[in-house]
């Protein structure tokens, strides 16, 4: 598969620099989610088959399948305690780091793969970089029983922290909820401008029937913004705020 467009070509330019600068022989990765991340996926592909020894273990199925059909060697949480490294991707991403993701719906299992990681680096094109997080959509994971009752409470919520009455949609796919594939469904919460996401990820979760929210903080250590000039930038993310304490020690890199 060959990039058709000119952000194509920024999205495989930031994979293959993810790969050229982290991944070393030996790694276990956490394979991402999303379109960037695929793109990474393809480029470790190639890599495997010239010689690389890595396994992957991936966040969600669609990344499952496409590993397997490029040939990355996959494992699970269940059968290794520590990960070297996760590379995945944003649907938004601040100067500091953080990030707006699930727009995939995968955003749990993105979360859970990425805090067993030593490493955690933001794979982007250059459109995804903004200034302020909110224009996209913040996709949060709900359990279906009684969603309509969790949406009203995160609608409470963002009352209290200044969002107006933002729209809350639940996902479709034609006339059916998305389903995650943990079995939840994803509401998106159209706040166009986050102006605290430290103070809105740290709170969401307490919400009964919230199962995960896709504002992700203080987590990427870097970010790889690719160009489509066939250009790349690292940046150095390591020392943005989280909102909520991490089993990552980041202060051991």
């Amino acid at each position: 598969m060959e990039p058709r467009t000119s952000q194509d070509v920024a999205k495989v330019v930031s994979g293959t620099a993810a790969i050229d600068a982290y991944v070393a022989d030996g790694m276990t990765l956490g394979l991402g989610s999303g379109t960037t991340s695929h793109w990474f996926v393809r480029k470790l592909g190639e890599a495997v088959a010239d010689g690389l020894n890595v396994v992957g273990v991936p966040t969600s199925t669609s990344t499952r399948d496409l590993a397997l059909e490029v040939g990355v060697p996959l494992t699970t949480l269940a059968e290794v305690e520590r990960l070297d490294l996760t590379v995945d991707g944003a649907d938004e991403i601040d100067h500091d780091g953080a990030m707006i993701k699930g727009g995939g719906a995968c955003l749990l299992w993105e979360r859970i793969v990425a805090d067993a990681s030593d490493r955690m680096v933001a794979v982007v094109d250059e459109s995804k970089v903004v200034d302020t997080l909110g224009a996209f959509p913040l996709p949060i994971e709900v359990v279906p029983f009684s969603w309509e009752s969790t949406r009203r409470s995160v609608a409470r919520l963002l009352d209290k922290l200044g969002y107006q009455s933002p729209e809350l949609p639940l996902r479709m796919r034609g006339d059916e909820p998305v389903v995650t594939d943990s079995g939840n469904y994803i509401i998106d919460a159209h706040l166009q401008k986050i102006l605290d996401p430290v103070a809105l990820d740290g709170q969401l979760n307490w919400i009964p029937g919230v199962v995960e929210n896709g504002l992700f903080t203080g987590i990427a250590d870097e970010m790889v913004i690719g160009f489509s000039s066939g250009e790349h930038e690292i940046r150095d993310v390591s020392t943005a705020p989280s909102a909520r304490p991490s089993t990552t020690n980041r202060e051991a890199k």
